[in-house]
């Protein structure tokens, strides 16, 4: 690595890979601290859908970009790669490693590549008549217009995240160009950071998937019905609406649905989910990955990432 940047260490992975855990862990050995990376756990009261980790959990470790937007707002991409700036260069003030952790592609991806987000005006007009759209015939047949305007787009962008389907046809309307060849042009600039990203994943699927439904259960034992309904009593929600584990439980307030059929729901779109965040982050050629064969070995895990990383000089 080069000695005349600052050096940024990043934790991605799917969800349930063990992301949170051995960021804590990395940041206690190296004397780092973490600047979250997902899209959810911004927000405050998602606690545990959003898989927020605990105090415990943190061991003292110093978290940030966490619990601390209003959930009827609006966050993009450019804000977080705007905040994310700041805080590294506030954790580098202190003498201190950060390390980004998370499972939210775009937002690490954006960072680390330093994606330039240019200031395009809004068709609000135009805007309005996509949501329109997409209530009275579905998100899907929405999502289906950006699949036939921009495939490579829609890859990338959940047919439920309607702020960013809408955003991604809305800036196609606007420039006659396709959204995924503004990013790609946005990255002309170069990263002020050297960073070594560390990817989890298991060596099975299954094994992954079977995580993912346990921790599902877990989190209707820690009172995720409860927290759910009081979101979906209170204010409404935007960008916080697409969260996985609030949306499915809809149809159970509702009375349209069983509380079993929305729990299945949930670990239907979770590991849909992280099948997509790993479509996405294999497309990086840079990332380290850890493959686990046992979840239950950290030790092992942990010695398996020092490895990578020291190959870069962190360690």
């Amino acid at each position: 690595m080069t000695q005349n940047k600052p050096k940024v260490l990043a934790v991605c992975g799917p969800t349930a890979s063990g992301k949170t855990w051995l960021g804590v862990e990395l940041a206690l050995k190296l004397g780092g601290e973490i600047v979250s990376a997902d899209s959810m756990q911004i927000y405050k009261g998602m606690d545990i859908a959003s898989a927020k980790p605990t105090k415990a959990e943190m061991k003292g470790v110093p978290h940030h970009l966490m619990d601390f937007l209003d959930r009827d707002v609006t966050f993009s991409a450019a804000d977080y790669v705007r905040l994310a700036h700041e805080k590294i260069r506030e954790i580098l003030g202190r003498g201190k490693l950060p390390i980004i952790v998370g499972g939210t592609g775009l937002y690490i991806d954006s960072l680390l590549n330093n994606v330039s987000f240019s200031e395009m005006k809004s068709d609000e007009e135009y805007r309005k008549s996509l949501y329109d759209y997409a209530a009275e015939n579905g998100n899907e047949a929405l999502y289906e217009r950006l699949v036939s305007a921009d495939p490579e787009a829609a890859e990338q962008i959940h047919m439920n995240n309607l702020v960013r389907v809408v955003r991604a046809l809305e800036v196609i309307h606007l420039t006659g160009r396709k959204f995924s060849d503004l990013k790609i042009e946005s990255r002309l600039v170069e990263s002020p950071y050297e960073s070594v990203i560390i990817g989890l994943n298991a060596a099975d699927r299954s094994v992954l998937y079977n995580r993912i439904n346990e921790r599902v259960d877990q989190m209707v034992e820690m009172g995720l019905v409860k927290e759910a309904k009081e979101l979906w009593k209170s204010a409404p929600m935007k960008t916080a609406a697409n969260a996985i584990g609030y949306k499915e439980l809809i149809p159970y307030f509702e009375n349209n649905m069983s509380l079993s059929e929305c729990i299945d729901k949930i670990k239907q779109e979770t590991r849909r989910y992280a099948k997509r965040q790993l479509t996405w982050f294999r497309r990086n050629d840079s990332i380290e990955w850890v493959v686990i064969e046992d979840f239950s070995k950290k030790c092992e895990i942990f010695e398996k990432s020092e490895k990578a990383i020291a190959k870069y000089g962190i360690m």
